[in-house]
């Protein structure tokens, strides 16, 4: 595996793994009621996020080109952390979206 491939696929998971973060202290600063920083921290998360999506397409269309030639586990990796994060933004959006309602009621 080639340097270059190696720093890619470790920014991904860098930046993936920062929006995870994120949206895990997102859920908690809602459930404290902190809905401003709850919001900014799914920016944030966001923000991360669209940085390791967009390494990962650019990873895809090199190897749509044939440039990568056997990226192994730590793009699999990689991608994994992806679709980890993604799925948390989801999960933090619902959390978010019910404590605000929890509060609204009170």
């Amino acid at each position: 595996m080639s340097e270059e491939l190696m720093i890619s696929c470790m920014q991904i998971i860098t930046y993936v793994g920062t929006a995870r973060s994120c949206y895990i202290n997102a859920i908690q600063c809602a459930k404290e009621g902190n809905f401003e920083e709850a919001d900014k921290l799914i920016k944030e998360g966001e923000d991360n996020f669209v940085k390791g999506h967009d390494g990962h397409g650019d990873l895809l269309a090199k190897e749509a080109r044939g440039e990568l030639g056997g990226a192994g586990l730590i793009l699999i990796h990689a991608e994994d952390q992806l679709m980890s994060a993604e799925g948390f933004h989801i999960i933090a959006d619902e959390f978010i979206a019910l404590y605000k309602k929890l509060a609204e009621n009170k």
